[in-house]
This record gives C-alpha cells, sequence and structure tokens, in this order.
C-alpha cells in the first residue's frame, strides 16, 4: 500500500487560510510575495515605470532632509497591467543633524545607520533615466524632497497612487498605504522605503474590486488628463476657514506661485470652482489666477 506524501507545513498553513476565508466571520491577511513575472500579449507597448518613496528627517519639504531613498522599476503596460517588477535601487543618507527620536520610532532608521552614507546622484540619475513615468504614494510630498536635490525627477512625468486612484469608490476606507493593503488581503514590513514601493506596485497591479479595471489603469488615465490650479489671491482674512473647508491649501513658501489658498480642480469642476469663488469668496467679478497642469509639472513646487 503506498502512502501520499505528508504535506508541508507552508501547505497545512494554506489549507486553514482557505478555511478560514470560506466563513464570513474571519478575514485571513497574506504576506506580501513576490509579484512573478510574465510577459506582455503580442502588440501591447510596455514602457518603465519607477515607484518612489523617501524616508525623511520631517515633514517638511523645504528644510527637512531625505534619509532614505528606493527606487524599484517596473514594466507596465499601456492598458495598465503590471508585466515586472525589477531590482530596487535602495541608498542611506546622512543628514546634517541628528535624526529626530520620533522618525526613527516610525523607520527604524537611526544615526548609527545613516554614518558616513550619502546617496550618488549620479547612481540616482542613472537609474531614474529610463522611467518614462514617476509614481508616489503622496507624490506631492516626495517629489518636492527628490527635486531639490537630484534634477532628473524635474523632468519626468510624475503620478501619485494616494490621489489618483478613486480607493473611496473601490470601497476603502483610507487611502493610507498600510489601510490599503489590509484591504487588500495582504500586509508588509511597514515604514522602510523599499517595501512601501513594492506594496504600492502591487496594490497598483490588481484589479480594483468595484470597476475591475487595475488600480493603475485608473492611474494612467487621470495622470493623462490635465488639471487646473485655482489661486484665491487676496481672499478675505475672514473667509480662510471657508476655503480650508472646500480643500484649499496656503502655498505659504511661495514657490512657482503667490502667498495664497490654492486648490487643483479637474476640467469639469472648473467652471463650477470659479463660480464659488466669484460669489462666495470675492462677492463679485474678480480676473483669477488659473494655471494648467499637466503630470510633468503636478505636485511640483515649480507651479
Amino acid at each position: 500500500m503506498t502512502t501520499a506524501p505528508a504535506a508541508g507545513p507552508r501547505a497545512d498553513l494554506e489549507a486553514m487560510a482557505q478555511a478560514l476565508e470560506f466563513s464570513d466571520d474571519y478575514r485571513v491577511l497574506r504576506r506580501l510575495a513576490p509579484r512573478p513575472d510574465r510577459g506582455p500579449p503580442v502588440g501591447v507597448p510596455t514602457r518603465m515605470g519607477l515607484f518612489v518613496d523617501t524616508e525623511t528627517t520631517g515633514l517638511d519639504t523645504a528644510h527637512d532632509e531625505i534619509i532614505e531613498l528606493a527606487m524599484v522599476p517596473f514594466i507596465y503596460g499601456l492598458d495598465g497591467e503590471v508585466y515586472s517588477v525589477g531590482e530596487p535601487f535602495q541608498q542611506l543618507r546622512q543628514p546634517a543633524n541628528p535624526i529626530p527620536p520620533q522618525i526613527t520610532a516610525i523607520t527604524g532608521i537611526d544615526d548609527a545607520m545613516v554614518a558616513g552614507k550619502t546617496i550618488n546622484p549620479d547612481e540616482v540619475a542613472a537609474f531614474a533615466a529610463p522611467a518614462a513615468l514617476v509614481i508616489a504614494h503622496n507624490a506631492g510630498f516626495d517629489r518636492r524632497f527628490l527635486e531639490r536635490h537630484y534634477g532628473v525627477f524635474n523632468t519626468k512625468p510624475w503620478a501619485c497612487s494616494m490621489s489618483e486612484v478613486d480607493w473611496a469608490g473601490e470601497g476603502h476606507e483610507g487611502t493610507k498605504l498600510a489601510y490599503l493593503a489590509v484591504g487588500a488581503g495582504f500586509f508588509y514590513e511597514r515604514h522602510r522605503a523599499v517595501h512601501d514601493c513594492l506594496a504600492a506596485i502591487e496594490l497598483l497591479a490588481r484589479r480594483l474590486p468595484v470597476s475591475g479595471r487595475t488600480g493603475l489603469d485608473q492611474l494612467l488615465e487621470r495622470a493623462r488628463a490635465p488639471s487646473w490650479r485655482i489661486w484665491a489671491e487676496n481672499s478675505p482674512f475672514d473667509l480662510k476657514d471657508v476655503l480650508k473647508a472646500r480643500g484649499y491649501r496656503w502655498n505659504a513658501e511661495g514657490g512657482g506661485g503667490p502667498r495664497a489658498w490654492y486648490i487643483d480642480v479637474d476640467a469639469e469642476a472648473r467652471e463650477a470652482e470659479e463660480a464659488f469663488l466669484k460669489a462666495e469668496i470675492y462677492r463679485g467679478e474678480i480676473d483669477l489666477l488659473v494655471r494648467r497642469l499637466d503630470a510633468y509639472d503636478r505636485f511640483s513646487d515649480r507651479v
């Protein structure tokens, strides 16, 4: 009589996970696994994307410093499918001042880890050069830091996996990377730049539960469309809370625009937003400062 080989521990665990999934009383989270490579169908044009993530000494994009940079290349189709994920780039950097304890608590990066380390700008430029699109989860944060030090990022179109995918419409309750991962059924080692990049690529590669599209497909559609930045210059001070509640942000540093409140809207919302400002903020006709944005300047301090 032949005895079937005993199942290994991993197979046993997977069987238990599947059994739990049959019940509505349990949800199973799996550790993020490397995504297998697959070739694109014949005739599907592909591009190289680059997912980037920075760990920094703080949230001030004008004065805080990068302490870790990760970049993960991936091949995608113009149809929004991810076909392969490449080897990452990861380097640490010693800042001018000691890393704040609260940053070490979040990232696990301390002064000993970065002592004497630098991020080589030539290596960054060479690695990023082939990318047709740069993506970050909160591109308004990472792009501003990276453009201060590495000129290659000024020349690339950017997209944001946090704001340019309709996560709420797909049933997610938040846009933080860890929340989205849990909602998608996996977990990963958080708050290190490479792991964050890999988790975000996995989210973009998967099909969304409501639309059935990949997250990347949604992101590409939004990134390709123009948007409009509308400035509320010299708006009445006592109406600042009205602007803030509507989603306006204060441009404190000046950058490429005035020190004023502003909002970014798509083409469909532009007319309504201008009408709101004239009726509710300025109470009359006014020539508004409006600028067209695209993926080459969106999320940058240069506008």
